[in-house]
């Protein structure tokens, strides 16, 4: 199903899965629409030169073939696990905090950077406020998808903005933490 290549294949794949799964999740129609449209991205963006009967070339970029079915079960089942910690996480996240991440993502005037550094800083807020008996960099992580869910629950046309910025934030924060977890 995940067939993106790149570096953040494991975190879209990963972000994806939870928000597939996670309860209250209000925009799945537009969730799986942003799937299909990224994969077509991706594929329209491949190098491969373009075969005789229609089909791309049989040679991969950098060794990269897309997840393995296994992996990809793997990252239904840790999404999964993260979804019901992130239902017990929502609960803690104050309304005002959404809304504050809500102004920034809907300022168009911010990049993309500014916005990170944004979702960055109530994250790491946030987790000083919420008790947690789990490492810190899961409670982060999943801090960060559950606040995807309900920043797009309350504005669901900037699903493809938030998501994007989630997915970045997930590869310079929790890149390593992701491939120990899913164990790449």
């Amino acid at each position: 199903m995940f067939q993106i290549n790149g570096p953040l294949q494991m975190e879209h794949a990963l972000l994806f899965s939870f928000l597939e799964v996670s309860s209250d999740c209000k925009f799945k129609d537009q969730l799986h629409s942003l799937q299909s449209q990224q994969i077509m991205l991706y594929q329209g963006s491949d190098d491969d030169e373009l075969q005789t009967d229609g089909n791309r070339s049989g040679h991969f970029r950098n060794g990269d073939v897309g997840l393995a079915p296994t992996n990809d079960e793997v990252i239904r089942i840790i999404a999964a696990q993260l979804a019901e910690i992130g239902d017990q996480l929502d609960k803690e996240i104050q309304e005002r905090v959404v809304n504050g991440l809500v102004q920034h993502f809907m300022n168009e005037n911010l990049s993309n950077e500014e916005i990170t550094r944004h979702m960055s800083r109530v994250v790491r807020e946030l987790i000083q406020a919420i008790p947690s008996d789990m490492e810190q960099e899961k409670a982060m992580l999943v801090l960060a998808m559950v606040l995807t869910k309900k920043i797009v629950n309350t504005v669901p046309f900037l699903l493809r903005r938030v998501f994007d910025t989630t997915v970045n934030y997930m590869n310079r924060q929790f890149h390593n933490y992701i491939v120990d977890m899913l164990g790449e």
